[in-house]
């Protein structure tokens, strides 16, 4: 048992014995699978915190040869799946955090040589009797003992994408890596498996896409590994359930990584929310949020009115097929959002090829980002949102629509106004506060038709429902019809109580007098 070729299994046992550990060894499953077959190569990458190390450490304690897992294993689901002792400890395996060595060296070249170094000395302890023609060399090394034992190799590669991370700028560098990587496992027969993980997919470089044999998991489509990526609703209920915690309030904060229909949660937050009995930002607490706030304070790409429509709720339509897969190479806004999904900071809608924010938790994130310089005018309409959804309640007309033509005056030139869409946008932003006590759905079908904009109560919540219809070039009032005629509370299904039904409406005539008002409002109250 060497330190990196067929290390054992004692990091994994640290995961096992810790207070919450929830099983996803079934993704060994899917990697015995993957043994020995044209897609053998395989990587997956997560934002930080999203248990990558963990789940390196598990494909460790299972293949390598160092170490005895049977009973590690034995209580846990991949025991029970066929492939579990055909595999189960039978492989050399060489385990590599890449950020160690990059750690040690003043540049790229540098920690290739030393990552070389360091993996031979523990392969000739194992295999000093393997006649090479360089023994200085790692990959001729492999060959020879693949050659002469017949003995493959699993590579479990942790941090693959640090330099791109540290060394953004260094095309040369980057390509060096690449280069390596490549030379080190492309169509290498004493390969078994290759598994990378990182925060960032493989970089793009014309001939350096060199690593197209590896199959990609990322954040905007982890494929059939989506389960793996965190933790499932199920899990979450489960484990609710065990510490005594709300379920509706854990999903509010930390759920919202959409992965093809499968609902992820952030997993660091989840456990320190259950351990610690409470809700609080606890991913974004283990970086400083200047990481996310030098990408949204860009000034390029209108990312400034993009940025206010994600904080308001907005879903906004990318392609992320152009991203370079690398922290510097912005060609539009796309690129920048698409970072930002493999960031963790938004999620990435596959099927509608939309982003938006996950959470509560990452939402915190985006306000701390834009309290400081530049955006005055969102920040008021969030500071003020609690008392316009106040007097809402309390049906106060005139004074609701004096706020809302406050925040549309002096964020226009952020949001305009085009048509009822992106009224709809002002209105999900005037209302911010609403989303303690709500969860707020733009378009949702009811009755006879789809409601504008509705806050239904979140569970345990003594607040009323909310319905708001939007008119443009019309009336409030017509707006409270519209309601009624299409029954527009359909929507709220299972609720009983009251409902608050909003009509607004916004006049786009050039005012004939400086303090005309654009919109009114139409306010009245039912019970369901």
């Amino acid at each position: 048992m060497g330190i990196y070729l067929n290390p054992g299994n004692e990091e994994f046992q640290k995961a096992l014995n810790s207070k919450i550990y929830v099983d996803k060894t079934m993704l060994i499953s899917e990697m015995n699978q993957n043994l020995n077959t044209e897609h053998q190569n395989i990587c997956v990458s997560r934002p930080r915190r999203f248990g990558k190390s963990m789940t390196a450490n598990m494909l460790v304690a299972y293949y390598s040869k160092g170490c005895d897992s049977k009973s590690m294993f034995a209580d846990y689901k991949i025991a029970q799946d066929e492939s579990f002792e055909a595999n189960l400890n039978k492989y050399n395996v060489l385990h590599v955090n890449m950020l160690d060595f990059l750690n040690r060296a003043q540049s790229v070249d540098a920690m290739i040589d030393y990552m070389q170094k360091r993996l031979l000395w523990d392969i000739r302890r194992e295999y000093g009797d393997v006649d090479c023609f360089d023994r200085e060399d790692l990959i001729d090394v492999l060959e020879n003992i693949y050659s002469q034992k017949k003995q493959k190799f699993i590579i479990i590669i942790d941090e693959w994408d640090c330099i791109f991370r540290k060394y953004p700028g260094d095309d040369e560098a980057q390509k060096k890596y690449l280069d390596f990587l490549c030379l080190w496992m492309k169509d290498k027969p004493y390969i078994a498996l290759a598994y990378m993980t990182g925060i960032l997919p493989i970089k793009k470089y014309g001939e350096h896409s060199a690593l197209n044999m590896f199959d990609e998991y990322s954040m905007t489509n982890q494929r059939e590994l989506a389960e793996f990526t965190g933790f499932t609703e199920e899990e979450v209920q489960s484990l609710c359930v065990s510490y005594g915690m709300p379920y509706d309030r854990m999903k509010q904060w930390y759920d919202g990584y959409d992965l093809k229909g499968i609902q992820i949660y952030n997993p660091r937050s989840v456990v320190m929310s259950l351990l610690g009995h409470d809700f609080d930002s606890y991913w974004t607490k283990t970086e400083t949020y200047e990481a996310l706030k030098k990408y949204i304070q860009m000034d390029m790409y209108h990312l400034k009115a993009l940025i206010t429509q994600l904080i308001s709720g907005s879903h906004i339509r990318i392609n992320p097929d152009k991203f370079q897969n690398d922290m510097s190479t912005f060609a539009s806004v796309d690129d920048v959002f698409t970072l930002l999904v493999h960031l963790g900071y938004l999620t990435y809608d596959f099927e509608n090829k939309t982003v938006s924010i996950p959470n509560q938790e990452v939402q915190k994130e985006f306000i701390n980002c834009i309290e400081d310089g530049g955006w005055e005018p969102v920040m008021d309409a969030i500071r003020n949102s609690e008392t316009l959804l106040q007097a809402t309640i309390d049906g106060k007309e005139e004074y609701v629509a004096e706020m809302i033509e406050q925040v549309h005056q002096e964020n226009i030139s952020i949001l305009k106004y085009n048509d009822e869409n992106s009224m709809s946008c002002v209105l999900s932003l005037a209302y911010y506060a609403a989303r303690k006590d709500y969860v707020m759905y733009r378009e949702l079908a009811g009755g006879k038709g789809f409601a504008d904009i509705v806050f239904v109560p979140r569970k345990f919540r003594d607040v009323p429902a909310i319905v708001v219809e939007l008119k443009w070039d019309k009336s409030s009032d017509a707006a409270i019809a519209q309601i009624k005629k299409k029954q527009y509370m359909q929507s709220l299904k299972d609720y009983h109580g009251q409902v608050i039904l909003a009509g607004i409406n916004y006049d786009s005539a050039d005012p004939a007098k400086d303090d005309y008002k654009r919109h009114s409002c139409s306010i009245e109250k039912i019970n369901l």
